[in-house]
């Protein structure tokens, strides 16, 4: 496995973690005697302890993941929307937890396909039904400027808009502060870090250029 370099040190040490997470969680899926699923348990506290120091959260908060997060192998899979109208604009969102504008977009949920979770994402986020109509690419976090604590590949597609009657009335309005149209060269310049490689990337497919993106580590 390639090594990410970064700066931030928190960063660094929340990979640290997440990969921890994964062998734990994949040692203790295929674990068949007591004291190699004993050491896979050791190996989720020790990432869970260098998750809090990471994130600076409250090591009790953080425990009821270990049922969930810390217990599911690989990375999480999301998917973002680059929702492009006909005359180019670009459907953006304020999140609500870091104030920055960004794709609408979320984790996949069990049962549905990458198309149908980018478009249910949309609508909630948005209440704007649309249409996925070219995938952009599939952008690793690492590499694609998203700060988070565990490791992310997005699934990004383009998509067109089907109706906006229902703008601004999704059913997960809570998750965002404000949502509305940009054009291409007038995106705000608060965009959350992982979107800003990412939108020229769907402008790039919104003009004609349909070959997926797809990250390459660096090399060592």
């Amino acid at each position: 496995m390639k090594e990410i370099s970064s700066n931030e040190p928190a960063q660094k040490i929340a990979y640290w973690a997440d990969r921890l997470r994964d062998l734990a969680a994949l040692g203790l899926y295929f674990g068949d005697n007591i004291y190699e699923r004993e050491r896979c348990r050791e190996l989720q506290t020790i990432s869970l302890e260098m998750m809090a120091l990471a994130t600076a959260t409250d090591l009790e908060s953080l425990e009821p993941l270990r049922a969930t997060v810390f217990s599911r192998p690989t990375p999480a899979v999301v998917v973002d929307t680059a929702v492009i109208d006909e005359t180019g604009r670009i459907l953006l969102i304020r999140r609500a937890d870091n104030g920055k504008w960004a794709m609408p977009g979320g984790a996949l949920e069990v049962g549905e396909t990458a198309v149908e979770g980018a478009v249910r994402e949309t609508l909630e986020e948005t209440g704007v039904h649309c249409q996925v109509t070219a995938m952009i690419g599939v952008f690793d976090s690492r590499l694609c400027g998203t700060k988070t604590a565990h490791h992310l590949y997005h699934f990004t597609f383009l998509a067109a808009p089907l109706s906006t009657d229902g703008f601004g009335n999704g059913s997960h309005k809570q998750e965002i502060l404000d949502l509305a149209w940009f054009a291409e060269k007038g995106v705000p310049e608060e965009m959350d870090p992982g979107h800003v490689t990412r939108i020229p990337e769907a402008y790039r497919v919104w003009h004609g250029d349909t070959r997926p993106y797809f990250d390459q580590a660096p090399p060592k």
